[in-house]
């Protein structure tokens, strides 16, 4: 998945130390989790990706809560939070989920007025990964 980790270091084809640093970065990229939403309801989120700064390894991961109002109010809390890590972030569409904690159910469904309709299909991947005993749906309504 990160093309960088488990390279020996000599094969990189740079300086060792600039070949640790990404290793390092590639790591930390691995390290944010790929789905944080909350833990019951209907919510906002959003999928962004997720990439080490200047490089080209990245990750797309999935965010949502009911405490944001419009889809950038998540973006705007993400987009610091990674930056810290050395991370840059784009966002690659947005929607709604419907979190049915106790009968294990999540709907993806809808879209972003600003961001525009994230593929639900990799939502909906991250989801399962991470919710294995839910059972995790997609629809295109937007209701």
């Amino acid at each position: 998945m990160l093309s960088v980790v488990g390279r020996r270091l000599s094969s990189c084809g740079v300086s060792a130390a600039l070949c640790k640093a990404t290793v390092a970065m590639a790591d930390a990229l691995a390290k944010i989790p790929d789905v944080e939403i909350d833990p019951e309801g209907t919510f906002k989120y959003i999928l962004v990706r997720v990439t080490v700064k200047d490089g080209d390894v990245h990750k797309d991961i999935v965010r949502g809560t009911k405490s944001a109002q419009y889809h950038n109010h998540i973006f705007e809390k993400v987009n610091p939070a990674m930056e810290a890590l050395g991370m840059e972030c784009k966002c690659l569409g947005g929607g709604k989920i419907e979190h049915n904690s106790q009968g294990k159910k999540l709907r993806v469904f809808g879209e972003s007025t600003g961001f525009g309709k994230a593929d639900h299909s990799v939502s909906v991947e991250k989801l399962k990964s991470a919710f294995g005993d839910y059972e995790v749906t997609c629809s295109d309504d937007t209701k």
